[in-house]
């Protein structure tokens, strides 16, 4: 008789499922090395610190408040653009910037993927009071 601890699994579907959510954190975890590796930069840190201060900012702004110019910081929002973490708004000519909030909580959950339980436990309570 084969004892049930080595025996295989009737339920394929729990496997299934433990394969998939593994699958699932590998790629959180690779989004967040990349999104990581993207705020590495001083430059487009100071981007997010300043669109977190006003609801949008021009291009122009941005490159008045970080003293450099349009085609470095458009280098740079495009980078943020193509991680999901700005968005843009078109007026004519113009080019207005805006953080996606959504996309800076995936960003603060993900963060406490690395926590041990009981402090990611607490961070979740933290970020969302009325999930406790």
């Amino acid at each position: 008789m084969i004892s049930s601890a080595i025996a295989p699994s009737t339920d394929g579907q729990a496997l299934r499922d433990s394969i998939d959510g593994a699958a699932t954190m590998f790629n959180t975890l690779n989004d967040l090395v990349g999104v990581f590796k993207l705020l590495s930069d001083e430059t487009r840190l100071r981007i997010l610190y300043f669109l977190t201060r006003r609801p949008e900012l021009h291009v122009r702004a941005l490159c008045d408040l970080l003293e450099q110019s349009q085609p470095a910081v458009s280098h740079h929002l495009a980078l943020l653009r193509a991680a999901r973490l700005v968005s843009l708004r078109r007026e004519g000519k113009h080019n207005f910037y805006s953080i996606l909030p959504d996309r800076i909580d995936w960003l603060r959950r993900g963060m406490t993927v690395l926590l041990p339980e009981g402090a990611r436990r607490a961070a979740d309570q933290r970020m969302d009071p009325q999930s406790a």
